[in-house]
């Protein structure tokens, strides 16, 4: 059954696109939608069964690709990242109903969406060299076309385009090379042949497999330094594009570190997973600095996308380091708390992509100092947005807060590993866990409060009117799971746990209790999210009660009556309220070494006297440092170069013939 429901959303998937490429304008939107819906719940069916049972499955054809035929094998760990996109992927397609009819879409757009859930829904189960590139370069390609589709509005769109096609490509080259010497060493491209052969791998060729694919998958993580495209990207992508690269193709760049890592490689060296925990701190510290400074919503979102999966590389290099060391109950509780946080990811984030195209439909304007008052114009859409930035933000009840405690404790307990570099990576762990949850804070504060609060400070944002039924239950879907998950989470561990076991080279016992809470197996350790949740309503209902019975006196009981952002004065305006550039102006002081944000004063003085200042105009930009640093000179001296180049080929027969002869000496004096 799992294989043929599997099999049926794929189809369904392609069905999808060739419907949005073929149908009249007037119905391809709405037929393009309900068959991907169609698709992600068969998808959903397909792999559930999978992580419910623990059983995998198998299927090969020759009659596709030639020579090599399809090979695609399910297993739990594969079938869970099935389950995100899934999930993710049903939310964005009802959502693209109505993000669709503000502007009727093109051809391309409508096809493109679909086709990239397909490909997301392929990669995890590809089971062979040949099919797994090939799923990756068609994800690679459907992403590239699907973020392009906007383009004739944004010009900014073709330069994200290329940041995103140069890195994905270099990235999916590395790995092709990493498993090209993986399967040359077996002799057989099939990924049961490689992990048959694992064993009588030696270390330096392993370990240069690692760091080529570790390389490529990182860089579809957005792992920093290699995670350049990601803000650019996916900003620029429509919502729904944006929602599934955040919450679902991200993903996959942990499964390609699984996989090779643990699967393939059979868990290989400490010092592999002390990199990839290296890169995760890095990254999340980075991405949560660069998240607090964005004044772009999406671009906010971006940088925390780095700033969780950085968290997730954390969980997923302690892991493997704890395996090494021996320690397989708590490598499979970290990785356990690991996976746990990517799927909360999943949901959260693409709720908030969700509900920040929706913002900027409404209002014209992602920019959140020209947001302001969308709460009142759009009141659903603000509460939606309110459950992923209180989720993301790991308050108590909800789904990040339930992952990051579990990741915390994981770590925590580690520190019985008896091995001084895997505790010096679990302390740096720890340690990031704690500064990003302080600047995760401040950033979703930031976004709540200066986008959706207070008095409108553009027209747009004036103008804004609520988005329509479709658009909101795309992301009631992902909220709704948040709510879920964070008060009970226990519903989806069990499954969790064995997309763990078949994520660790030499398995691991079960981390965690049944029950609907958080229970430890291996370790003591408990919680009960809906416990705390019943403690906190009770106290704050208490409370309530308590005040209300309080006699009051003649002055509270007539109160005097002004704006929430009035500080008590009877006359506010918008310019009177904090913007999202002073909000993060005293963290941008704190970390300007790493920020190095550009300022801009223009003083326009008056005609009669130079004295007099007319106008006075602040702009302040964050550019990404890495970017400034590392790609931006390397990229100059690629363009100096390329003009240098262009002087060679000047219409000279001689210099032709010139070169052929200095070629010709080169090559005897090689093969002397």
């Amino acid at each position: 059954m799992s294989s043929a429901a599997y099999l049926v959303g794929l189809g369904l998937a392609g069905t999808a696109a060739l419907l949005g490429a073929v149908l009249p304008a007037r119905r391809r939107l709405l037929g393009a939608a309900v068959m991907s819906s169609a698709a992600c719940l068969a998808a959903l069916v397909g792999a559930g069964d999978v992580l419910a049972s623990g059983h995998a499955f198998s299927l090969y054809t020759a009659q596709v690709l030639p020579l090599t035929g399809v090979d695609l094998s399910l297993d739990p760990l594969g079938a869970m990242f099935v389950v995100i996109t899934a999930v993710v992927g049903l939310a964005a397609s009802c959502y693209s109903v109505g993000y669709g009819t503000h502007q009727t879409p093109s051809r391309t757009a409508t096809a493109m969406l679909p086709a990239f859930l397909a490909t997301l829904l392929l990669v995890p189960a590809a089971a062979s060299l040949a099919t797994f590139m090939v799923a990756w370069e068609l994800m690679a390609l459907t992403s590239l076309l699907a973020l392009l589709t906007e383009h004739r509005q944004r010009p900014e769109t073709r330069d994200a385009a290329q940041w995103y096609a140069v890195m994905t490509h270099i990235g999916a080259a590395a790995i092709l090379l990493g498993l090209v010497l993986l399967a040359t060493h077996a002799g057989g491209q099939s990924f049961a042949v490689i992990t048959a052969h694992r064993r009588e791998l030696s270390v330096p060729l392993a370990s240069v497999v690692f760091l080529l694919t570790l390389f490529g998958f990182a860089s579809k993580a957005g792992a920093v330094p290699l995670h350049v495209w990601l803000p650019r990207a996916h900003p620029e992508a429509p919502s729904p594009v944006s929602a599934l690269m955040s919450g679902a193709m991200v993903n996959l760049g942990i499964y390609g570190i699984l996989r090779v890592g643990e699967d393939l490689l059979g868990g290989g060296e400490l010092w592999w997973w002390l990199v990839v925990a290296a890169l995760g701190v890095v990254s999340a510290v980075f991405g949560a600095l660069h998240a607090a400074a964005s004044t772009d919503t999406k671009r906010l979102l971006a940088y925390s996308t780095v700033d969780n999966l950085g968290l997730v590389l954390i969980g997923v290099g302690a892991a493997g380091a704890l395996a090494v060391v021996g320690e397989q109950a708590l490598a499979g509780l970290v990785l356990l708390a690991a996976l746990f946080h990517l799927a909360n990811h999943g949901l959260f984030k693409g709720c908030l992509f969700l509900g920040a195209g929706a913002v900027q439909h409404a209002a014209g304007t992602r920019d959140l100092d020209r947001l302001g008052g969308i709460a009142r114009k759009m009141p659903a859409t603000a509460v939606l947005f309110g459950v992923g930035a209180l989720s993301i933000s790991a308050l108590p009840g909800l789904n990040g807060f339930a992952s990051e405690w579990l990741l915390l404790e994981g770590l925590l307990h580690g520190f019985a590993s008896h091995s001084a570099l895997t505790e010096a990576a679990l302390l740096a762990g720890v340690a990031t866990l704690a500064i990003t949850g302080g600047l995760t804070a401040t950033a979703f504060v930031k976004a709540l409060g200066v986008g959706f609060l207070g008095q409108p400070r553009s027209k747009g944002a004036g103008d804004a009117r609520e988005v329509g039924p479709s658009m909101l239950a795309g992301m009631g879907l992902l909220a709704g799971g948040c709510v879920v998950l964070g008060i009970v989470p226990g519903v989806v561990l069990p499954a969790l746990d064995r997309a763990t076991t078949a994520g660790l080279a030499d398995g691991a016992p079960r981390a965690v209790l049944p029950g609907l809470g958080l229970a430890l197996a291996s370790v003591r350790g408990a919680i009960d999210p809906a416990l705390l949740v019943v403690g906190l309503l009770v106290g704050l209902v208490v409370i309530w009660g308590a005040l209300r019975l309080v006699p009051r006196s003649a002055d509270l009981r007539s109160p005097r009556r002004a704006a929430a952002w009035g500080c008590g004065r009877e006359v506010q305006t918008a310019r009177m309220e904090i913007t999202a550039t002073s909000f993060a102006e005293p963290l941008q002081r704190v970390f300007a070494d790493v920020l190095r944000p550009d300022h801009d004063l223009e003083v326009t003085h008056a005609a009669e006297s130079r004295y007099f200042p007319e106008a006075i105009s602040f702009h302040q930009r964050v550019d990404d440092a890495i970017e400034r640093v590392v790609y931006r000179p390397v990229m100059a001296s690629v363009t100096w170069w390329g003009h240098l180049a262009r002087r060679v080929p000047n219409g000279s027969v001689h210099r032709y013939l010139a070169f052929g002869f200095a070629a010709l000496v080169l090559v005897l004096v090689v093969l002397a």
